[in-house]
């Protein structure tokens, strides 16, 4: 399974500042302990200089995580507050029918509760989601 991990990065921050980003390894220590086999799509792992690119690389770079996102098996969204980039990440699964499966408190924002699959509200419900099948579960509905 092709999993792709998107979430906030510079969220609704100034500049070049990023926010944490040690739920990308949380979210990949689950996956690889519960699914076998999986392969991790993170932006992050992929583009680790990423917040200190010039703007055309940027702008490369963005279009080609949206596109790798609408060729992922799902998508982990993780939105512990508002991110321009994972909405158009998740757009993109969408559209091409690709489950999104978003962590969030913000579950009557409209994008999160239109584009997801499965709204869970932080990251032990995922790892309970996840411990207990709920993506094989998922991907078997499909």
């Amino acid at each position: 399974m092709k999993v792709f991990i998107a979430g906030v990065m510079q969220g609704t921050r100034p500049g070049k500042k990023i926010a944490a980003q040690d739920y990308r390894d949380h979210i990949a220590h689950l996956l690889r302990r519960h699914l076998d086999p999986v392969e991790i799509l993170d932006p992050n792992q992929l583009h680790p200089e990423g917040e200190q690119y010039g703007r055309e690389k940027a702008m490369q770079t963005f279009v080609e995580m949206c596109e790798l996102a609408s060729q992922a098996d799902c998508l982990i969204a993780y939105l512990p507050e508002a991110s321009m980039g994972t909405a158009v990440e998740m757009w993109q699964a969408y559209r091409a029918g690709v489950p999104v499966y978003t962590i969030s408190p913000l579950s009557d924002n409209w994008t999160v509760f239109a584009l997801s699959t499965v709204v869970l509200p932080d990251l032990g419900s995922f790892a309970d989601f996840v411990a207990a099948g709920g993506l094989d579960r998922e991907r078997q509905a499909a």
